[in-house]
């Protein structure tokens, strides 16, 4: 193998990688901070709600988590202008990683509040506490302790997972290395920093979360 590695000129385009970066935070930390609530709303809706509604948001979750994230991120950007709904490359990214995120949180946190004793709620009604004060002070802050460690996961997921939101021009990391590579030609060393930055982001908020959690959650223990 006669190739000559050269980092050189990758690390010339440093003040380009830290914004690919810092956007690739801002777009997760924005759409978490929206699917979130959505999702909490929703898990509620489909474990103490109407029937027909939770059927509905059951037929959403459905949809949502057995299609690809690449097609649904193709139809905010692509596919919605036909209704005359158009967004730029950085709104449709976090349009689309909402609704995924909503998905498949909902499911995590209606695992949370499944988990809770129905005893509690029934003493809830017993004390004269309305539907929306027993979710909020009983039901919703146990569930939060139980579901934490996968919603911190599934944030990590979503950081990963929005590498493809390149594919509609968001320029985040993955877009920003792939100019890189046009530009200088090296490949390897281009993909090969990438890699270690995702690698350092994912460490680096696992710890954070992971510290937040025993913070938050310390009069459980």
């Amino acid at each position: 193998m006669d190739y000559q590695f050269d980092f050189g000129p990758v690390f010339a385009h440093w003040p380009e990688l830290l914004q690919g970066t810092l956007l690739t935070v801002y777009l997760t930390a924005v759409a978490t901070a929206i699917g979130l609530p959505i999702a909490a709303v929703l898990a509620a809706v489909r474990s103490y709600g109407p029937r027909l509604l939770g059927a509905i948001v059951g037929i959403y979750v459905e949809i949502i988590r057995n299609t690809p994230f690449l097609i649904q991120l193709y139809f905010a950007f692509f596919a919605l202008p036909a209704l005359g709904l158009r967004m730029t490359a950085n709104t449709a990214a976090i349009a689309a990683m909402v609704v995924n995120l909503v998905a498949y949180a909902i499911e995590i946190v209606r695992a949370g509040l499944d988990a809770i004793p129905r005893g509690q709620i029934e003493a809830g009604r017993a004390l004269g506490l309305g539907s929306l004060r027993i979710l909020r002070h009983i039901v919703l802050i146990q569930a939060l302790r139980v579901v934490y460690p996968a919603l911190a996961s599934q944030f990590v997921l979503q950081l990963l997972g929005s590498s493809l939101v390149s594919a509609i021009a968001a320029e985040e990391l993955t877009a920003v290395a792939n100019n890189i590579m046009i530009v200088t030609f090296r490949n390897f060393e281009v993909f090969g920093v990438i890699t270690v930055v995702y690698l350092a982001l994912s460490l680096l908020f696992r710890a954070l979360l992971g510290t937040i959690h025993q913070r938050m959650f310390r009069w459980t223990t």
